[in-house]
């Protein structure tokens, strides 16, 4: 007998069954569920609650929110066709910090930076004119001038102390802890695209893919820059935005928020965001993570404070802070309860003694 062939046999009828089972119970058609489509791809009305009255199911929804179009965008890279210029030139800033170090550098190191330039050009070119070999038949010998010395060991100090002070006082601004009242929210770095977790929110997180060209141009927006969902963050209100690594190295960089933030596997990573305009900013991964490093932009989209929470709103599991702080309010108040039937009787009996006795 070939028991191999009858175990066969069974294992593919039990397969067979459990086959049939699962297509029994499964879902099918318009009630079947999207399971490829992130859950954050919803962006306009959204239902929020529903019940029963007089048989009739009674639906509630939210007020629609609508995302920025291409006329918005603020944070880009210009192409040297356009303007030639300004493609060498660092992105509009749109934080402090960023209007701080633009200010540093166009100001401080490129005027220290030129003066120096010219100054060792200028010495080179004396040097090469009133010391060469046709002018100077016999080699001067003189050495050890104190005075050349002391200037040349004084000034490159000066200079060091010069950019040193406006260099220390932007790092101590980019890292100064977030305030009390700064809104959580973590950037997940994966292979290859972005997640944002809004941890102050209820938690939910939104996937962040690349469109495909035909998509990003239709939609009038750049081409390996456009995201299917985009990181909303509100204006004027300072973000703790933590990073991290989900499997490799990561960095988290836009340039026109003057923000880079290595996203590091089994480390959290912060710093301070607050932004200043509302609009789109554009960023990307800026640390080599694999095949598709060069696939995982980050578009960032700035509104304001009402418009970021109506957007809240519409995610699953998406809660405002009113709400949240509501929620706790309640939790945290004292309950009344109850007396027990047998306490409410002997009160009652104790009440009756009390007045028979007067």
């Amino acid at each position: 007998m070939d028991f191999g062939k009858i175990a066969r046999n069974k294992m593919q009828f039990l397969t067979m069954l459990a086959a049939a089972f699962m297509v029994t119970i499964a879902p099918t058609g318009a009630a079947a569920q999207d399971i490829s489509a992130p859950a954050s791809t919803v962006d306009a009305t959204e239902v929020v609650a529903e019940s029963v009255a007089d048989g009739e199911v009674v639906i509630e929804e939210t007020g629609g929110f609508e995302h920025f179009g291409p006329d918005r965008i603020l944070g880009q890279p210009v192409a040297a066709e356009e303007d030639f210029w300004g493609s060498m030139q660092f992105q509009p800033q749109h934080t402090a910090n960023g209007d701080y170090a633009l200010w540093m550098h166009d100001y401080i190191l490129i005027p220290v930076i030129f003066a120096i330039s010219i100054f060792v050009l200028f010495l080179l070119l004396w040097v090469v004119a009133r010391y060469r070999r046709a002018a100077n038949q016999v080699p001067s010998k003189t050495s050890h001038n104190t005075l050349i010395e002391i200037i040349w060991t004084v000034v490159p100090v000066i200079i060091l102390v010069v950019i040193a002070v406006p260099s220390i006082t932007l790092l101590a601004r980019q890292y100064q802890a977030p305030p009390e009242d700064a809104i959580t929210i973590k950037a997940n770095g994966y292979q290859w695209y972005w997640g944002y977790e809004y941890l102050d929110n209820g938690g939910f997180e939104v996937i962040s893919n690349m469109l495909d060209e035909g998509e990003a141009l239709s939609a009038g927006e750049p081409h390996q820059l456009a995201v299917d969902n985009r990181m909303v963050v509100p204006v004027g209100v300072p973000i703790r935005l933590q990073v991290f690594g989900a499997d490799v190295i990561h960095s988290f960089a836009v340039p026109s928020l003057w923000f880079k933030m290595d996203a590091v596997p089994g480390r959290i990573n912060e710093k301070v965001l607050l932004i200043e305009e509302e609009g789109i900013y554009y960023g990307q991964c800026m640390e080599l993570c694999g095949a598709r490093h060069g696939y995982m932009p980050i578009a960032v989209e700035a509104r304001s404070l009402e418009d970021y929470n109506a957007w809240v709103a519409t995610q699953p599991g998406g809660m405002t802070r009113a709400q949240i702080e509501a929620e706790e309010a309640a939790a945290a108040a004292p309950v009344e309860e109850a007396p027990v039937e047998g306490e409410a009787a002997a009160e009652e009996d104790m009440a009756v003694e009390a007045s028979e006795g007067a």
